[in-house]
């Protein structure tokens, strides 16, 4: 069983910036995946970015590419999400989830079994 717990959401102004952290806890094995993903009003939940927790691969949405960068603490269980370049239509709520298989790209939220709460970032124009 693993719990994860969003932080960092909040409301900034377009060309700002935020990090978000998702705090796991219980077994994080190194074949897992810990993904990223968002969701606006009205919208389905999409694919934001994702890290193997063994480290190296890294994957984005290509409408984050060159503004969001993910990264892992290991040794804190702990996975990050810097936005730089926020634009409005990032506003969502940002769920953070684990994937326990290895699938490539891990990128549907269908194959993650393990969801936090969600914060909710609001970018203002």
């Amino acid at each position: 069983q693993v719990q994860l717990v969003e932080s960092g959401g909040g409301l900034v102004q377009a060309g700002g910036s935020l990090r978000l952290s998702c705090a796991a806890s219980g077994r994080i094995f190194s074949s897992y995946t810990m993904g990223w993903f968002r969701q606006a009003p009205g919208n389905e939940r999409e694919f934001v970015a994702a890290i193997r927790w063994s480290g190296g691969n890294l994957y984005y949405a290509d409408s984050v590419k060159g503004r969001f960068t993910i990264s892992s603490d290991n040794a804190k269980n702990t996975v990050y999400l810097q936005m730089n370049s926020l634009k409005p239509e990032d506003t969502a709520v940002y769920y953070c989830a684990v994937q326990k298989g290895y699938y490539t790209p891990p990128t549907r939220a269908y194959e993650y079994g393990y969801w936090g709460q969600g914060t909710q970032v609001t970018v203002s124009s």
